[in-house]
């Protein structure tokens, strides 16, 4: 299964922002990749890829993803393939493993069983917000009109006023509505309390999946449990159109109880979906020289924070 970071409308929306795409493909492989352009270096990322068929598939996608970022000039190429390698295979390729860029595992909820089972392996909690949902004056609303990403944009400010969160920017956001809404693989989804939102999820479908994206909730209604129920209705809304799974998309499985990344994870687990875990983030260095000194002004940048 191809992942949406690797989707042609994830391409679109990173050719609106202005950033030059790659792409290419061969027997069992492809692979779409976007220019980075650094102080020192530029270097090609593959966001949730190369998408491999088989092990083997591997070696001649570097052998392109190199040949490409030659052309371009880049540095390194910086990928995060999802099956058929191993940290050992990768090391074997010549590839430097390298800190994460997108999370290293997620939770997946399979949405082939039937409702009841869905809901029946979240917990106590989940499920009781899921059915008592209206009961409490909670509304949900679905969106697909680009001017209502302000219900998500003005959310997350209220978060990074409170949390101290860096979030993406609103004409980040926007750009995300007007390319994936129109091409019909994203939904804004909103809960409102006496008319007024308090919870917002922009979520993303692609090759029987929905991925769970940009999130936010109003802190002051916190405990009607809104921003559970959203999910769960995500969910099942989800089954209900045809899809096989529910990618929560980012959890921490070593981080321990009370931190921010092992409340999320917690958070995320209760849904009842199983974790996945991934190889991670790796370096195919392709320029020598410039990547020798790309890797020694990162280290020194390190030891300096």
């Amino acid at each position: 299964m191809t992942h949406f970071l690797q989707s042609i409308h994830w391409q679109h929306f990173q050719e609106a922002l202005g950033r030059t795409s790659v792409t290419d493909q061969g027997d069992g492989w492809s692979y779409r990749a976007y220019l980075e352009k650094g102080k020192i270096n530029s270097r090609l990322y593959v966001p949730r890829g190369p998408a491999l068929d088989t092990p083997e598939a591997l070696t001649p996608a570097l052998t392109s993803l190199k040949a490409k970022a030659k052309h371009h000039g880049a540095a390194l190429a910086r990928i995060e393939p999802t099956d058929h390698v191993t940290s050992d295979s990768l090391h074997a390729a010549g590839l430097i493993r390298t800190a994460r860029v997108q999370p290293e595992a997620t939770s997946v909820v399979d949405l082939t069983e039937s409702e009841e089972t869905i809901i029946a392996r979240m917990n106590a909690t989940n499920r009781n917000l899921h059915r008592t949902f209206e009961k409490k004056g909670l509304h949900l609303h679905t969106s697909h009109n680009p001017e209502d990403i302000t219900i998500l944009t003005s959310l997350l400010h209220g978060v990074a006023a409170t949390t101290g969160m860096t979030a993406h920017s609103d004409q980040y956001l926007r750009t995300q509505a007007e390319c994936f809404f129109a091409e019909g693989v994203a939904t804004l989804y909103y809960v409102t309390f006496e008319d007024a939102p308090i919870v917002t999820a922009l979520v993303y479908d692609y090759d029987g999946t929905r991925y769970y994206g940009h999130a936010a909730a109003d802190y002051e209604h916190r405990k009607l449990g809104a921003g559970t129920a959203i999910v769960s209705h995500m969910m099942i809304e989800a089954k209900t159109a045809g899809l096989t799974s529910f990618d929560l998309y980012g959890i921490w499985p070593e981080a321990p109880t009370g931190t921010p990344h092992g409340g999320i994870t917690a958070f995320k687990r209760s849904f009842g979906g199983a974790d996945v875990l991934y190889p991670g983030t790796w370096e195919l260095p392709v320029r020598k020289l410039p990547y020798l000194a790309y890797s020694v002004l990162r280290t020194f940048a390190k030891e300096r924070t």
